[in-house]
């Protein structure tokens, strides 16, 4: 048996084999409803073969959209439109599930990226005042963030449990907490965001505090669910986050009883100078890994299976997260399985396609 293929266990979750659906947004709902789109495109990758399929960025309140057709989860009625999905998904697939709870911050009120992605200033048809720690805007020309004051931090929190209530009441296995790319909680961990003077900024521990108030009250909320962090593991610019603050902030997680840290990068600053190749975020998930021994997603242009495998035979991650490649190649794991010789969840409608040099690809 490859290890890609070998089950791993997240926290309480089993899962049949190392890939994880990573969280992509679609900009597809309406006023943070799912829609027929989402059903179409989580039903598709849930016949994937991938272990865990993670919902994509959900807001915990409207204005923490990226942008106004972001996904939300900040009501029952919108747990409503996504219960006919995982419902739909569960009849036919033992994929586990989870969600990306999310607030983006700065970065909300946004065009969607077929748009343009520009910021939309508050007062321009369906635009929003964004809220951040700090009134600092991303980019130069972008409209100024308010600062969050301490009901504001207290009604942000409260949201994220909510959320995650919902989600624990749909049935989903798992929730990721989304502290990276630039959004809220890593505004709060990155001095390149947070200028704040009070015990939310200023030191590491300062800035690390309500990220970790989030997790804690998250964890505290759904007992029984898997929970862990994405994050950033450097800004990529001189004076920003970087990774030794990272794995700070996954020993002060391990405590806090995160089951699992899926390592990425960048986002916060424009000014981000980034080193791309195949892989280019594995050496950082690896050095949480070790630091911490937390399981870690790694993640970042990996997209042939023997890379995959040499990372999980090497330690240097425990799964492996894939975005964009499952969008070109939804049947990504089953090609993998194929090439290292092992054996893929398939549907019964789909056994015919199983090719006659892999006669045992679907078990």
């Amino acid at each position: 048996m490859s290890k890609l293929f070998s089950p791993y266990s997240l926290g309480s979750l089993e899962l049949s084999n190392r890939i994880v659906i990573a969280p992509m947004c679609q900009y597809s709902a309406v006023d943070g409803l799912a829609t027929d789109w989402h059903m179409i495109h989580l039903g598709n990758l849930a016949l994937s073969g991938a272990a865990l399929l993670i919902l994509e960025a959900t807001a915990v309140v409207p204005e923490g959209r990226i942008s106004p057709d972001d996904l939300g989860l900040w009501s029952d009625e919108h747990a409503n439109a996504l219960a006919p999905i995982i419902a739909a998904i569960r009849r036919h697939s033992p994929i586990k599930l989870g969600v990306q709870l999310a607030h983006a911050g700065r970065k909300a009120s946004t065009n969607v990226p077929w748009e343009g992605g520009a910021a939309i200033p508050p007062d321009a048809p369906r635009g929003w005042q964004t809220e951040a720690p700090s009134a600092v805007p991303h980019a130069e020309g972008d409209p100024a963030p308010l600062a969050l004051d301490a009901a504001g931090l207290a009604r942000v929190k409260d949201a994220f449990v909510a959320a995650a209530q919902r989600a624990h009441a749909l049935g989903l296995d798992a929730i990721e907490l989304h502290g990276a790319h630039g959004y809220l909680l890593h505004q709060f961990l990155s001095p390149l965001a947070n200028r704040r003077d009070d015990e939310y900024g200023g030191s590491l521990e300062n800035r690390m505090r309500y990220p970790l108030e989030v997790f804690a009250a998250v964890r505290a909320a759904v007992p029984s669910m898997t929970v862990g962090m994405r994050i950033s593991a450097t800004d990529w610019v001189e004076g920003g986050w970087d990774l030794e603050a990272s794995m700070r902030l996954a020993q002060e997680l391990k405590r806090l009883g995160c089951d699992f840290i899926h390592v990425s990068s960048g986002g916060v600053s424009p000014h981000q100078q980034i080193v791309l190749g195949a892989g280019y975020q594995i050496g950082f998930a690896e050095r949480i890994k070790e630091e911490t021994g937390m399981p870690t997603i790694g993640v970042g242009l990996i997209t042939e299976a023997q890379h995959a495998e040499t990372i999980l035979q090497k330690d240097q991650a425990d799964l492996i997260g894939l975005a964009r490649a499952m969008l070109f190649d939804p049947r990504w794991p089953w090609h993998a399985a194929a090439e290292l010789g092992d054996q893929v969840f398939a549907p019964p409608q789909y056994l015919r396609s199983q090719p006659r040099e892999h006669k045992t690809l679907f078990g």
